[in-house]
């Protein structure tokens, strides 16, 4: 992260600019108390006053090493804006594969740089919900990061990468084999295995991602383990093609 300070927005409401600074700062990844001063210029006490205000709103949160992240009020208000179908289906779905496999089951989507946690399943890895539903998370590193871009336009994939800590030839590989697997950048000594889901038009809409701690998960994905996630990645894929139907069959009756 440069250490350039970043310019103060000018909306004519003092706290509202430097709370945008401060979302702007974040959007670049999990930063320290310390980091957000020498990024925002503005004084300890101040940031920390607003950061943790943010914080009980929803707009903040802290990742496992105490670091403010992007909050899930955020990514909320993408979803609900969304009517997201998926979202609203994925519960049983992801529960179901969670009791399957004993892992953590989540469904993220991509906005912008960002990926967003829609749907999750009762967390049984870490003990805390590090990724609850809304919660939002700069996708330049993890499994669901790579899947959410492996197979985009050249020219999203261009500016994706630019700022993600994988490369074109590691997301050339996600497309290959058809997922990602690795570390976690939730928290360390997770590890997560992603796929992707379909929509009726083949393009990629959404993450399933499966995570369990490091102990427990295989050196590479067994044949279970995909088996597992690619029928869950199926039975998701179906609710975009049920509701690709149910639109077309609407505009049909309009007409």
């Amino acid at each position: 992260m440069s250490t350039d300070l970043r310019p103060l927005p000018d909306c004519g409401v003092g706290v509202l600019d430097k709370a945008s600074l401060l979302l702007e700062i974040v959007e670049s990844g999990p930063t320290s108390l310390v980091d957000l001063v020498a990024h925002s210029g503005l004084s300890r006490p101040t940031t920390h006053r607003i950061a943790t205000a943010m914080e009980r709103l929803g707009l903040l949160t802290r990742d496992a090493r105490g670091r403010f992240a992007l909050g899930p009020r955020l990514g909320l208000l993408a979803v609900e804006a969304r009517h997201d179908r998926l979202a609203q289906a994925a519960g049983p779905i992801l529960e179901r594969l969670s009791g399957e496999t004993g892992l953590d089951a989540r469904l993220h989507r991509r906005r912008e740089g960002l990926h967003i946690c829609v749907g999750s399943s009762v967390d049984r890895v870490a003990g805390v919900d590090l990724a609850a539903i809304g919660t939002a998370r700069p996708a330049t590193a993890g499994p669901a990061a790579q899947v959410l871009y492996a197979w985009e336009e050249p020219d999203v994939l261009y500016e994706g990468l630019r700022r993600a800590r994988f490369t074109a030839p590691q997301l050339a590989t996600v497309r290959r084999r058809g997922w990602a697997y690795g570390p976690d950048p939730l928290a360390s000594g997770l590890i997560s295995y992603a796929v992707p889901v379909r929509s009726g038009a083949g393009v990629v809409a959404a993450a399933l991602v499966l995570t369990g701690v490091s102990s427990r998960m295989p050196e590479v994905p067994d044949r279970e383990l995909r088996r597992a996630a690619m029928d869950a990645a199926v039975s998701l894929s179906d609710v975009l093609l049920r509701g690709t139907r149910a639109n077309s069959a609407a505009g049909r009756s309009a007409g």
